[in-house]
C-alpha cells in the first residue's frame, strides 16, 4: 500500500514540475530536464530522442507527440516545428516548449487537440542551433554573432540547394536534420525564425524555369504554399495586417514568396520541399530577434491559435498505399497529380505509402511503378483538415509481383540541370523535355 502511495505521489509530482512552465528563457540543461520531465509525467503520449549533436556537443533533442510517439503508423502523416535554427532567434525556442505543454495537458480533454494527436504523429525540435543560443551573451534585436553555429556557419544556408551548388561546409547539425528527414515520412513542417513578421513559402532560391525572372520563384505546389502561409498568418493575432516591423518593409496578408523577399541559397525549406517530399515554410515571428522574457507571454498567446491550426494542415489533399497483386507494399513507386511534376518526383515509402498536400478540388493521380504502366486515377478531393484525415485513395498493381528497386534523387542542382535543358523562354514543350532530362539523371 505504502509502494502504490508513494508511486501516486512520484506521478504528481512528475505532472506537477512539467506543468510548471514559466515564460522565461530556457538554457540548455533546464531545457532538456523539462522535456525530459514531460516524457517521464507522459510516457504514453511522448517519445523524446536526440537526432544528433552540435559542434560542441550539446544533444539535438526532439519530443515526439501522438498516439504511436515511437513509431510511424501506416496511414498517420508526420509533421514537424523546428525553432532556433538561428541562436539568436529565440522565440520560436520558447513558444515550442509552451507547445508541448498545451498538447500534454489538453490531451483527452480538449477535442480538437485529442483528435489532433490521435490522428497526427507530431515531432517538436525546440532548438536545431543550441550552441548559437548559448554564445549570446548579449541579447539583441538586430544581430549577434549566436547566430551562427560554432563554427561560424549559418545553418539555413548550408543545405544542399536545388538552383546552384552549394560549397559551404556540412555541418553537424546539418546533416543531423537531413537524416532526420530521411529517416521519417515528413508531410508538412515549419521553420521558426525571428526578425520580421511574415510566413514565408517555397521557393527561396530560383532560375527562369521558377518564374525567378519577374521577381518570383514559384513552386508547382505555389497555391498550396499560399494556403499554408495564410492559414498561419490569418490564425496569428496580428501578422495577417501585413504591416511588418517599419514602414519601408511591408507584406500583403502577412505572406510572402522567399524569393520575392530576399534570394536565399542552402535553405531549409527548399531542401524539404526538393528531396524531403515535405512542405516547410519559414515562419517570423518577432520583429526583435531576442526580445525580452517579459514579452514571451504574449508572444505566446499571438502564436497559439496558429500553431494548432497550421498543424491540421498536414491532412489537406490524399494519401494512400500502392500496393501488388498479393497486397504487398511497392516502395519507391512515383505518385503525382497531373500539372504539378516535383523535379525530384514523389515516391511511396517502405510501407508503400504516400501524401500529397492538395487543396480541394478534383485531380489526375498519377502512379508510376518504373518499367510498368502508370495508373491514372481521377479523385475529387473534399477538405478533411477538420477530420484529421486526407481522402484516402488506394493503388494496385495486378500486375506487378515483387517491390520498386530503390531510387532517389541526386542532392545535386536540379533546377540548373533542368534549366540547361531548356529553353530561356520555357516553352512547355521544352519544359518537359527538360524535366525528361533531370529524369535521365535521376533514374541513371
Amino acid at each position: 500500500m505504502r509502494a502504490a502511495a508513494g508511486d501516486v505521489v512520484v506521478i504528481l509530482c512528475l505532472v506537477s514540475v512539467a506543468a510548471a512552465l514559466d515564460f522565461k528563457y530556457h538554457h540548455t540543461e533546464e531545457l532538456e530536464a523539462y522535456l525530459k520531465e514531460v516524457h517521464a509525467a507522459h510516457p504514453s503520449l511522448t517519445h523524446l530522442h536526440s537526432i544528433g549533436r552540435s559542434v560542441e556537443g550539446r544533444d539535438l533533442w526532439v519530443l515526439v507527440l501522438g498516439r504511436f510517439p515511437t513509431h510511424h503508423k501506416i496511414g498517420i502523416p508526420e509533421f514537424k516545428y523546428v525553432a532556433n535554427m538561428h541562436g539568436d532567434e529565440t522565440v520560436g525556442r520558447e513558444i515550442l516548449l509552451h507547445l508541448i505543454d498545451l498538447l500534454v495537458t489538453s490531451y483527452n480533454r480538449d477535442p480538437v487537440i485529442t483528435r489532433l494527436l490521435n490522428n497526427t504523429r507530431i515531432h517538436i525540435m525546440p532548438t536545431m542551433n543550441p550552441d548559437g543560443f548559448e554564445a549570446t551573451k548579449v541579447p539583441d534585436c538586430y544581430y549577434t554573432r549566436g547566430r551562427y553555429n560554432k563554427n561560424g556557419e549559418d545553418l539555413n544556408r548550408n543545405f544542399p540547394d536545388a538552383f546552384e551548388k552549394n560549397n559551404a561546409s556540412l555541418q553537424p547539425e546539418t546533416q543531423a536534420v537531413m537524416d532526420w528527414i530521411r529517416n521519417e515520412t515528413f508531410v508538412l513542417s515549419a521553420n521558426l525564425h525571428g526578425g520580421a513578421l511574415v510566413a514565408s513559402y517555397t521557393f527561396d532560391n530560383g532560375n527562369s524555369v521558377t518564374g525567378s525572372l519577374t521577381g518570383y520563384s514559384r513552386s508547382p505546389d505555389d497555391d498550396v504554399f499560399i494556403h499554408l502561409a495564410k492559414t498561419y498568418s490569418f490564425n496569428h493575432a496580428s501578422m495577417h495586417k501585413g504591416m511588418g516591423c517599419d514602414n519601408r518593409q511591408t507584406f500583403p496578408q502577412g505572406i510572402t514568396n522567399g524569393y520575392s523577399w530576399y534570394q536565399l541559397e542552402g535553405g531549409m525549406q527548399d531542401y524539404n520541399y526538393v528531396w524531403g517530399q515535405c512542405f516547410e515554410i519559414t515562419l517570423e515571428l518577432s520583429c526583435c530577434k531576442y526580445p525580452p522574457a517579459d514579452q514571451l507571454a504574449k508572444f505566446w498567446r499571438d502564436n497559439k491559435a496558429a500553431l494548432i491550426e497550421y498543424m491540421k494542415q498536414v491532412h489537406l489533399g490524399v494519401k494512400g498505399r500502392v500496393t501488388d497483386k498479393n497486397g504487398n507494399p511497392i516502395p519507391n513507386a512515383i505518385v503525382e497529380a497531373e500539372g504539378r511534376p516535383h523535379v525530384c518526383p514523389y515516391r511511396t515509402n517502405a510501407h508503400g505509402e504516400y501524401f500529397l498536400l492538395l487543396l480541394p478540388g478534383t485531380y489526375v493521380i498519377n502512379a508510376t511503378v518504373p518499367g510498368f504502366k502508370s495508373m491514372l486515377e481521377t479523385v475529387e478531393i473534399p477538405d478533411n483538415t477538420g477530420n484529421f484525415s486526407a481522402l484516402k485513395h488506394d493503388f494496385s498493381f495486378s500486375e506487378v509481383s515483387f517491390g520498386a528497386r530503390a531510387a532517389s534523387c541526386p542532392q545535386i542542382p536540379l533546377y540548373q540541370e533542368l534549366e540547361r535543358a531548356s529553353s530561356p523562354a520555357v516553352k512547355p514543350a521544352l519544359h518537359l523535355m527538360g524535366l525528361l532530362t533531370v529524369m535521365l539523371l535521376i533514374f541513371k
